[in-house]
């Protein structure tokens, strides 16, 4: 993207009346989508298409829970999830993206990045664990990075999931009080909740100098988790060509006759049936 392209700036989105969402009609569309998921799966392996997908956004914006329900009902050995820890000293001796590259999808399969190289351009600048020279030649070469990983044939799709500060702070509560979500909460959450605004300006120097036509952010109002869980998988269905690919009919076969086999007089040890 040259300089002077103008970019919208993003805003947080607010809540609106649709906001709110059914469980069972939000149950009904995910088993729909979850079909074509399925078929998209088939496809990949047909094809050895190669996907490559980036969820990126603030703390608490719903990565974990979208990147969830894209995967609940497909192959994990077909959709991979990568979620990197923090780098060893090796690794930061090494070009910043060299770590990442091992990662990418081969034929016939789709690989999920749980937040990706873009770490440097959002958590990395605005705790200070980089330099604002080692962003800045950070994003100047991320785009011609992309450009390859594209000409190589994956198909890369990199979404921003965005919430309100309103929001952020209820789920980030949410995580303090529910013994459920404690273990989402780390020191790193508490430390980026205070820093809303230089997350912003990262956020919006990030877009500007990577939002290219050839690998655009696609924005996702993540304000309600059920919505953006489906709007993030259909739109990343319209994106992909797949097509359903035939499938033989199957028919179960026959058991095997017993043949004076008998079950055995044995105490299985069966767990406490409390439900």
């Amino acid at each position: 993207m040259s300089d002077s392209k103008k970019v919208k700036r993003t805003e947080s989105p607010q809540s609106d009346e649709r906001a709110t969402m059914g469980n069972k009609e939000y149950l009904k569309e995910l088993a729909r989508l979850h079909a074509e998921l399925v078929a998209l799966q088939q496809w990949v392996v047909h094809t050895g298409a190669k996907i490559c997908i980036v969820f990126e956004g603030r703390d608490g914006a719903g990565k974990g829970g979208a990147i969830k329900a894209i995967t609940e009902r497909v192959s994990p050995r077909i959709f991979r999830v990568i979620a990197l820890p923090a780098p060893t000293e090796r690794e930061k001796s090494q070009m910043y993206v060299q770590r990442y590259l091992p990662h990418l999808p081969a034929a016939g399969e789709v690989v999920i990045f749980d937040r990706s190289w873009y770490n440097r351009a959002g958590v990395e600048r605005v705790m200070g664990f980089c330099s604002e020279e080692q962003v800045k030649t950070f994003l100047k070469d991320v785009p011609l990075v992309e450009k390859a990983i594209i000409d190589s044939g994956v198909i890369l799709l990199k979404y921003w999931l965005e919430v309100s500060q309103e929001e952020q702070t209820r789920r980030l509560e949410a995580r303090i009080h529910d013994e459920r979500k404690v273990w989402k909460l780390s020191p790193m959450d508490l430390k980026s909740y205070s820093r809303w605004y230089e997350y912003s300006k990262a956020r919006d120097d990030m877009f500007v100098a990577t939002d290219t036509d050839f690998a655009p952010w696609h924005v996702v109002n993540s304000n309600n988790k059920k919505r953006a869980r489906l709007n993030i998988i259909s739109d990343m269905l319209s994106r992909i060509p797949y097509k359903r690919v035939p499938r033989a009919t199957v028919k179960l076969p026959e058991r095997d006759k017993a043949r004076g086999y008998v079950e055995p007089d044995y105490p299985f040890r069966f767990i406490e049936e409390r439900f």
